[in-house]
């Protein structure tokens, strides 16, 4: 042994860190969990031959598209040959979809703001800075986590069936309810990042608790509250797809019509896939650049709208620069000036402007959405507990299925989660790294895989596990498929993103002592970003767990195809009992990932 073999022996090694035996473990560990979910799947060759058979059937069924305006005709020759021909047969439907998508827009909007000001006391309440107590933090943070568990399918069948009848107000009441789980905890957030001055100084002058919060709260954290809106209107909007299952109108509705209208219904699915996928990117590029414009903050979302509209202002030379913090306090004076006698500039204007332009599609949207808010006076109480209805809410029942079938279903549920973040973190392995600045071995290889994850994140994953479930045929096999692909494009920016804010020192060090590109990688690109890796993991396991249970409804077997069971016998009985199970789920999970950031920490 030579003297620096000597010498390098003699270091003394530290013993690994809790952060470090918690990431690894949490890694083997969904892994191990997943390999384990795909054997019990039942996946196999043959699977995969039907699965391609189906996918066939689908595209014959599905091809010529039929757009709207036109009609397809079929003709049989000679041989049993078949001959399309499309046809324009006028305006009509070409209108009646630009009615399904502006319905659409009216309740995300609606719905959107409807939520946000319900939020705004739940996050009082729930922010440490401006919570009356810990009793009321704890009610208020748990109001947010049973709004995220419960499915807004769920509160649309409830609330039509207990409360408000058809029309457009149980859609706007359920999307409302279910994203106050997330915009209450992102406006807590937001409240806890404030600078406190302000706050205190209303407080010193004798000002109530009210003049604290309108005057030292809100103005601080209102651009985060806009942009935390926008996004989840975008979420919305999205999710509004699947809502056109139990009924609400708009382009989910049109496409389940056209899922279930036969051979002539096929045709027009792909079409219909291809304007809500354009209208899904349009918005988010509209919303992106109207947080730019108002706020003043680069697009920093993860969709590939975001990216559109960072490359649009990159190219236009719009000031799309962060918010410039005050750093002297001899100009503080100088400051408050100007901003008493802030002039009638071109970004006043087009603040102003845009301000009172969202005001005014928010009070459109209600208006041209129609809810019958005298509906909200007259519940159907009855309907909760009558021992004349069969389909009373109360005594909760599983109906015909014992603890058994419900524990099979759920443990599905979490197969197919698990099933699908294998799936995604295997691919994203490889293009997550390539798409990382440092990682890639050229500028091309980067660009390439960093286009493919855009195109990816592009397509709203709900459509296309919805597309990819009708096309390769039910169950959750094809439900864990459809989860995975789709998301390959966000784990895959994840990743990517992940490696490229590793700090570059132990790369060069590595690098300056000769090790070739793949000892980098493996020795100090990979190592440094495995704790974000596990957060990524944990919020992709996280959201494919909500999303499995959704896909339940569309035919991806598990607990939420029991709901769909009793949501179309209407037995809401069953329907509530299968809601606590799945907010006991939702909730076991959110405490695991919970201790594990912890721990991470």
């Amino acid at each position: 042994m030579t003297a620096i073999a000597e010498r390098i022996a003699l270091v003394e090694r530290p013993a690994p860190r809790v952060s470090t035996v918690v990431s690894y473990a949490v890694i083997i560990g969904i892994l191990a969990a997943g390999i384990w979910s795909v054997v019990a799947l039942d996946y196999s060759m043959q699977s995969l031959e039907a699965t391609s058979g189906n996918i066939q059937r689908f595209l014959g069924m599905a091809l010529p598209m039929q757009w709207p305006g036109f009609e397809v005709y079929a003709t049989v020759g000679a041989g049993g040959v078949k001959t399309f021909t499309s046809e324009w047969v006028g305006m009509e439907p070409v209108w009646e979809i630009l009615q399904a998508v502006v319905i659409t827009l009216a309740l995300v909007i609606a719905a959107t703001a409807l939520s946000a000001l319900l939020s705004i006391p739940v996050a009082y309440g729930a922010a440490r800075n401006t919570s009356p107590g810990p009793i009321v933090m704890a009610v208020c943070r748990g109001i947010g986590v049973l709004a995220r568990a419960i499915p807004d399918i769920a509160f649309v069948v409830f609330f039509a069936f207990l409360w408000f009848n058809s029309g457009a107000l149980p859609a706007i009441v359920a999307i409302a309810l279910h994203s106050i789980g997330m915009i209450s905890k992102m406006f807590a957030d937001a409240i806890e990042q404030i600078d406190e001055g302000p706050r205190l100084a209303i407080r010193s002058a004798g000002g109530s608790k009210a003049q604290e919060f309108w005057i030292g709260v809100v103005p601080q954290a209102l651009p985060a509250w806009i942009a935390v809106a926008l996004h989840r209107a975008d979420i919305n909007l999205r999710g509004t797809v699947i809502l056109g299952v139990v009924g609400v109108a708009g382009l989910g509705l049109e496409l389940d019509e056209a899922l279930h209208a036969g051979p002539s219904g096929m045709r027009r699915v792909i079409p219909l896939v291809i304007i809500i996928i354009a209208l899904c990117l349009a918005f988010e590029i509209i919303s992106s650049l109207l947080r730019a414009r108002l706020l003043g903050v680069k697009p920093t979302g993860k969709g590939a709208g975001a990216a559109i509209a960072r490359a649009i202002a990159k190219r236009t030379g719009s000031a799309l620069t962060g918010p410039t913090r005050p750093d002297a306090v001899a100009q503080r004076h100088e400051r408050v000036e100007a901003a008493m006698h802030r002039p009638w500039d071109r970004g006043r204007i087009t603040s102003t402007v845009g301000i009172w332009l969202g005001i005014a599609i928010v009070v459109g949207s209600f208006l041209y959405a129609q809810p019958d808010v005298l509906k909200i006076f007259a519940p159907q109480w009855d309907q909760v507990h009558n021992p004349a209805l069969d389909r009373a809410v109360w005594p909760l029942s599983f109906g015909s299925r014992d603890w058994a079938d419900v524990i099979g279903a759920v443990l599905t549920t979490v197969q197919v989660a698990f099933a699908a973040t294998l799936l995604a973190t295997v691919i994203s392995a490889v293009i997550g790294p390539l798409s990382a600045r440092n990682v890639a071995p050229a500028p091309w290889v980067r660009n390439t895989f960093r286009g493919i994850t855009i195109f990816l994140r592009a397509i709203p994953d709900l459509v296309v596990a919805i597309l990819f479930i009708i096309a390769t045929g039910f169950g959750p096999q094809a439900g864990a498929l459809a989860l995975g692909i789709g998301g390959v494009g966000l784990l895959g920016k994840l990743i990517g993103d992940s490696m490229e804010e590793v700090p570059n020192g132990p790369e060069r060090a590595v690098s300056a002592a000769g090790g070739s590109r793949a000892q980098v990688f493996f020795s100090s690109t990979v190592p440094m970003s495995v704790p974000a890796l596990v957060s990524h993991l944990m919020y992709v396991l996280d959201h494919n767990i909500r999303s499995a249970t959704l896909l339940g409804v569309v035919g991806a077997g598990g607990i939420g195809f029991l709901l769909l069971n009793a949501l179309q016998g209407r037995h809401f009985d069953q329907v509530l009992s299968f809601l606590i199970v799945i907010v006991a789920m939702v909730v076991i999970v959110e405490g695991a990932s919970v201790l594990i950031r912890r721990a991470l920490k």
